[in-house]
């Protein structure tokens, strides 16, 4: 049994990505679980790379809150985005929901304003979405 998810499950949920990639700016975006492990990820990410983000993505969350935890005394506190600034550009992560996050690599020239809030707006939707249930067709209402 793989602990990748296939591809057909990644397909499902990417199209939370689609209006972030298509803000001025922003370069790849990732959906990952909180142990790591890729539920979505840009076309223009290969794999490997997707892969390395999801994992980082964890690890990230994990060191953001034993740092705030380390100021604040209080445990698990609630993070609402990390964010990385380098020479390259801009790495935002939030959460997404239970066990899940969502990063985003906009170019150094990207509005933060508007990336972050439409991460908000796809989290939100993202949210709306698992917790409906999947419409069935009734068999009597075909014909």
């Amino acid at each position: 049994m793989s602990s990748t998810p296939s591809p057909t499950a990644t397909d499902e949920i990417s199209w939370v990505l689609t209006p972030l990639l298509e803000l001025p700016g922003v370069l790849h975006a990732v959906i990952a679980t909180g142990d790591g492990l890729v539920e979505g990820a840009s076309d223009g990410l290969g794999r490997a790379s997707a892969e390395r983000v999801a994992a980082m993505t964890a690890t990230l969350h994990a060191a953001s809150r034993a740092f705030t935890t380390s100021f604040t005394d209080v445990e698990q506190p609630r993070l609402a985005q990390t964010v990385v600034e380098s020479d390259l550009g801009f790495a935002i992560v939030v959460p997404a929901g239970e066990n899940t996050s969502l990063a985003v690599f906009t170019t150094p020239e990207a509005q933060l304003g508007n990336v972050a809030y439409q991460m908000q707006v796809q989290v939100a939707a993202l949210g709306r979405a698992l917790a409906s249930p999947a419409r069935r067709q009734d068999a009597t209402a075909r014909s």
